[in-house]
C-alpha cells in the first residue's frame, strides 16, 4: 500500500518530536475502494453504486514496521467498475483518511460481483 496521508504523517511527526499530542484514529477502521487514486494531500475517487459501502478492516500487531489486515474483507454486490486503489479511513464523525495506495494491478469488477481482500493482503508500513 502507498503511504500515510500527508496530514496523518505530519500528526505522527509532530507527536514523536513532542510538538503536539497525537489523536488516535476512531475505530473501526474502514477500507474504501478507489476508481482513481489520490495523493498524499487529496483523497481518491471512491467507488459508488450497487450496494457498495466502505468495509471494516482490522489489522494485526505490527512486526518489522509492517501491519497487515488480519481477516478477509469482502465488498459484496459491487457496481461495474475498475478498482485501482484502496484508502483506510477512521470512523470519526468527520472521518480522517489515514492510509492510501494503489493496488499492485487494477481489478475490473462486474455488476453484482464481490471484491475481496484476503487476510494479509493489505499492508501498511513505516520505514
Amino acid at each position: 500500500m502507498g503511504a500515510l496521508s500527508g496530514s496523518e504523517a505530519n500528526s505522527v511527526l509532530n507527536a514523536t518530536t513532542t510538538v503536539a499530542t497525537y489523536t488516535a484514529p476512531v475505530g473501526p477502521l474502514k477500507a474504501r475502494l478507489m476508481t482513481a487514486n489520490g495523493s498524499a494531500s487529496a483523497a481518491g475517487t471512491e467507488v459508488t453504486g450497487g450496494s457498495y459501502t466502505a468495509q471494516t478492516i482490522a489489522f494485526g500487531a505490527a512486526s518489522g514496521g509492517v501491519a497487515s489486515n488480519s481477516v478477509i474483507v469482502d465488498f459484496a454486490n459491487m457496481p461495474l467498475c475498475t478498482v485501482v486503489g484502496v484508502e483506510i479511513w477512521d470512523s470519526a464523525g468527520t472521518p480522517r483518511r489515514l492510509w492510501w495506495g494503489a493496488l499492485s494491478a487494477s481489478k475490473s469488477v462486474g455488476s453484482g460481483d464481490t471484491f475481496r481482500f484476503q487476510a494479509g493482503s493489505v499492508s501498511v508500513s513505516l520505514p
